[in-house]
């Protein structure tokens, strides 16, 4: 029988292994996937507010990007457009995602024309402007944990992540590798500034993608839920 040439054996064994030792380095990071924190549960449901077609968007059974732009939505457009840019653009092909802002009724046509300076032809189909009174979008606001105030506009240019079963999810231990291995305090990240093009890009879009994961995971029933991270942050309330 005539021997096959070296070459061509350690290119067939080069090709053969690769896989496996792909797969190797997948499992360890199957195996220690970690859900996104719940960090407050029960976040106050739209319920009072529309859009411009009269529609009720509602939180419950969609993985929601929530904001706040106050009276003046047009004058935070850089905001809008971060959001838009790493956000949206990355995830509007997903099941179930929106992005929800969440606007005092009069402010109509300054949403109008932030939205004509946001897109050209883009489909924005899951990207929905509701409005309300006042006092119903603090009451939406105050439901949500949060280090952040509206302003006296009902303002903020931080947004948060709601799951399907209306509970804010984030990160109550937000330290990176040096500062856990430096043995700093502990602290959180509930929301995400649109203005801090790093947040968005890194973490945010990290969260995003942690909390789809989870789902997929829950429909084919492989995920083993926990609350214990957050029975520990709801504690300190």
């Amino acid at each position: 029988m005539k021997r096959m040439p070296l070459k061509t054996a350690v290119v067939l064994g080069v090709l053969f292994f690769l896989p496996v030792i792909f797969l190797l380095f997948l499992y360890p990071s199957t195996h220690n996937y970690n859900p996104l924190d719940v960090v407050k549960k029960d976040i106050k449901e739209l319920q009072f507010f529309k859009n411009d077609a009269d529609e009720n968007i509602q939180l419950k059974d969609h993985i929601t990007v929530l904001g706040f732009l106050g009276h003046n939505p047009d004058e935070h457009f850089i905001a809008a457009s971060n959001l838009k840019e790493l956000v949206y653009d990355k995830f509007k092909g997903f099941k179930k995602f929106q992005i929800v802002i969440v606007l005092p009724k009069g402010s109509e046509g300054k949403a109008e024309i932030l939205q004509k300076e946001l897109i050209t032809y883009e489909d924005m189909r899951f990207w929905h402007y509701v409005f309300g009174e006042p006092n119903d979008i603090r009451q939406v606001f105050e439901s949500l944990k949060s280090e952040e105030t509206l302003d006296s506009n009902l303002f903020t240019d931080h947004v948060f992540i709601v799951d399907k079963d209306l509970a804010q999810r984030g990160r109550i231990d937000d330290r990176d590798k040096k500062e856990i291995e430096g043995n700093e305090a502990v602290y959180p990240l509930y929301s995400y500034d649109c203005i801090e093009v790093a947040e968005i890009k890194n973490k945010m879009s990290d969260d995003l993608r942690i909390l789809f994961t989870e789902y997929r995971q829950k429909r084919k029933g492989k995920f083993d839920s926990s609350d214990r991270r957050a029975e520990e942050i709801n504690s300190n309330d």
